[in-house]
């Protein structure tokens, strides 16, 4: 079934300004046990060039500190009552509460527990948020440590970064570490979702997606608004510090794209997502024969170096090094070796076969804590 009817597609929709007066901003941050890092992502929002008026922290079936850590740094904590929706449920449980007592033209922050907003972040995105605008989303950076598992998603990030501004700062997803919503946005999506225009249930955020953000940036561009992620809007996040952790937290991201495809269909806004997963699946196809060819090669004994495909190679190094600047010299280093990030490569191709296979056998994903 698709949750989006091309029949009753709305109109593409603009905010009008009220008046001279700021936007209200209220930072929400969803945590469940997250007391090592709570103190961290508050003080980062209180060193805003603009900080929010107020920070609330929704504590989700806590069963540590972070209740407490979080009202000691000068948080309001706000309990979810028996939640089963992980941070989806706890979202929208907040939201029905706080929204009611905000003005259509304020705003709210919704933010990851384990990421710190770079001081010009709530700035650089409430100046982004035009009347074409519904959301404008982070640009997202790992933080330091998790050793070579670390560094191959800071380059994993930093490439993406590249790949945001090199399009001129268009989100295609409202990533979930830091994303600032209007007010009146989250409203229509809440009410589109209730008359059946998209679908999700019946609130801002939708319970039938593994990737919340991801079909929540689905739902805003339907609805005709643009999502942008300008350059002054940089986050720090948190890395995976073990393959099982990076797996299951890829194959949630993977698997949950998929679906989110699958529920909306071929519309305008899905249309340019749907080819992307194509061509990655081009790249898996494409990788598992190279790698087939040269094993063979190998195995007859008689490798063949041609100039032409050294040469080609040699590029394809110089690209690997160009794109991971910014992530550091030493990231560059590992870049050049080629092999550390095609072994890199052959995991995320793995993740998204794997992602295939159980969705097409309906096999349930669980969401697991990362």
């Amino acid at each position: 079934m698709r949750w989006f009817r091309p029949g009753r597609r709305p109109a593409p929709r603009a905010h009008r300004d009220a008046g001279p007066a700021a936007p209200r901003v209220l930072a929400l941050i969803p945590a469940h046990d997250e007391a090592e890092r709570i103190a961290s992502a508050i003080a980062a929002l209180h060193r805003q060039e603009c900080p929010p008026q107020q920070v609330v922290v929704v504590a989700d079936n806590c069963t540590d500190g972070t209740p407490e850590t979080a009202r000691a740094n000068g948080a309001t904590v706000i309990a979810s009552q028996n939640n089963r929706h992980k941070k989806a449920g706890a979202l929208n449980q907040a939201l029905d509460r706080l929204l009611a007592d905000l003005a259509d033209t304020d705003m709210v922050l919704v933010q990851d527990a384990d990421t710190t907003l770079g001081p010009a972040f709530l700035a650089s995105a409430v100046a982004a948020m035009d009347a074409t605008v519904g959301a404008v989303g982070g640009i997202f950076y790992g933080e330091q440590g998790g050793g070579l598992l670390g560094a191959l998603q800071r380059i994993e990030f930093h490439r993406y970064a590249r790949e945001i501004s090199r399009r001129e700062y268009r989100a295609d997803v409202l990533t979930g570490t830091a994303t600032l919503f209007r007010v009146a946005t989250l409203r229509e999506v809440r009410q589109a979702r209730r008359e059946a225009l998209i679908g999700g249930g019946t609130s801002y955020y939708s319970l039938a997606s593994l990737t919340e953000d991801d079909e929540i940036t689905k739902a805003v561009r339907t609805l005709g608004y643009r999502t942008v992620s300008p350059p002054g809007c940089k986050v720090v996040t948190e890395v995976m510090t073990s393959l099982p952790k990076l797996w299951h937290q890829r194959l949630r991201w993977q698997r949950g794209a998929l679906e989110n495809l699958r529920d909306y269909g071929w519309t305008r806004v899905t249309a340019p997502y749907i080819i992307r997963q194509g061509f990655m699946g081009l790249s898996v196809l494409f990788l598992a024969l190279y790698l087939v060819f040269t094993g063979w090669m190998l195995a007859r004994g008689k490798p063949e170096f041609a100039p032409f495909w050294i040469a080609v190679g040699l590029l394809f190094v110089v690209e690997k090094v160009v794109t991971a600047h910014g992530a550091g010299w030493k990231s560059q280093l590992l870049a050049g070796t080629l092999a550390v990030e095609l072994a890199y490569d052959i995991f995320q191709h793995a993740v998204y076969v794997r992602s295939l296979w159980d969705m097409t056998r309906r096999r349930e994903e669980h969401w697991r804590a990362t």
